[in-house]
């Protein structure tokens, strides 16, 4: 990781997003004020930052040093002007209500120094609306992460119609420094990259089970043993480039016809009822047993970060390719 190039951040919003994104920054070295209007929830977050920190100790992703120097570097603040005061970057987190955000955005571009970068992390709406009449639209950008942050690098960066070209490259510059991997969106589109890719899936998955093609451990198995252990290594053009000697274009040459009649074949409106749902839930507790999703997330953080370190210390062959910018 290199230096980060902004030293002060401040953390607006302190729920499941906004505690991880605390880590992320602070972990990088950042000077990281944290704000929170619900003092219950910012105290729940920072003992939650710490408690973290120390569990990536204990099984040995970060040494003691480091551990500390995160607690050091975080700070809780117990107003906006506190949090805000000297502060580069602001990573907004809170409700993921527009009319919410609009308001948040305005106390924000109301009180952060001139030159801050205003970054929120919503997964839902559109930067061009978020800051629509601010003063400083063009200071603004969408940064959202994938859940949670300080274990899965991916940031998709969506400018708003506003935003300087300059401030662009400084946030993809920025969350590279500090650990992430962002990657720039052309356009607004609902559900951004990562969700409308996960969505398409989620829908075939929903259509097999609904229908009684198979269980639903058959299709996570074919995800989990199969997809995703490609996937874990090489995207969608990744994967069809690596399918045929001849790379990408030999593969869909080959295939494109039985891809396409898949497409055609493809529910585009399954049924997605309480009887399948209440399915869906019923197998997943019969795979994991009842009420164990906090011990599946802590297992699935630790293999995550397991996997990135041994991508780390065995990369692709080929150029080194940068950030999407």
């Amino acid at each position: 990781m290199t230096e980060p190039t902004i030293r002060t951040v401040a953390v607006v919003g302190s729920g499941v997003i906004g505690r991880s994104w605390t880590r992320v920054f602070a972990r990088a070295g950042c000077e990281t004020r944290v704000f929170d209007p619900d003092p219950e929830q910012l105290a729940r977050a920072l003992d939650w930052a710490r408690d973290s920190a120390r569990e990536a100790e204990a099984h040995g992703f970060i040494d003691s040093a480091a551990a500390a120097g995160e607690g050091r570097a975080i700070h809780r603040c117990d107003t906006l002007d506190e949090a805000l005061s000297g502060a580069g970057w602001v990573q907004e987190s809170g409700p993921e209500t527009l009319a919410v955000k609009r308001r948040i955005f305005a106390d924000l571009d109301a009180a952060a120094d001139q030159g801050t970068i205003l970054a929120s992390s919503t997964s839902a709406h559109d930067m061009s609306r978020i800051a629509e009449g601010l003063a400083g639209s063009d200071r603004c950008v969408v940064a959202h992460p994938v859940n949670p942050p300080h274990v899965i690098p991916v940031v998709e960066i969506l400018p708003g119609e506003s935003t300087r070209p300059e401030v662009l490259t400084a946030a993809l510059t920025f969350l590279e420094s500090v650990g992430q991997s962002p990657v720039r969106m052309n356009r607004y589109l609902s559900g951004f990259l990562l969700n409308r890719l996960q969505a398409a899936l989620i829908r075939e998955a929903v259509f097999l089970y609904g229908t009684g093609a198979a269980s639903v451990e058959a299709i996570d198995t074919v995800v989990r043993e199969g997809l995703g252990l490609r996937w874990a290594l090489l995207g969608p053009f990744g994967t069809g480039h690596t399918n045929a000697d001849g790379g990408a274009r030999e593969y869909y040459q080959r295939y494109g016809d039985a891809y396409r009649e898949m497409w055609r074949e493809l529910a585009t409106d399954p049924e997605f009822s309480d009887r399948v749902i209440d399915g869906i839930h019923d197998e997943m507790e019969e795979m994991y047993g009842a009420s164990a999703t906090e011990a599946l997330c802590a297992w699935r953080d630790r293999l995550v970060r397991r996997i990135r370190a041994l991508k780390d210390d065995d990369p692709p062959a080929g150029p080194t390719r940068g950030t999407d910018r």
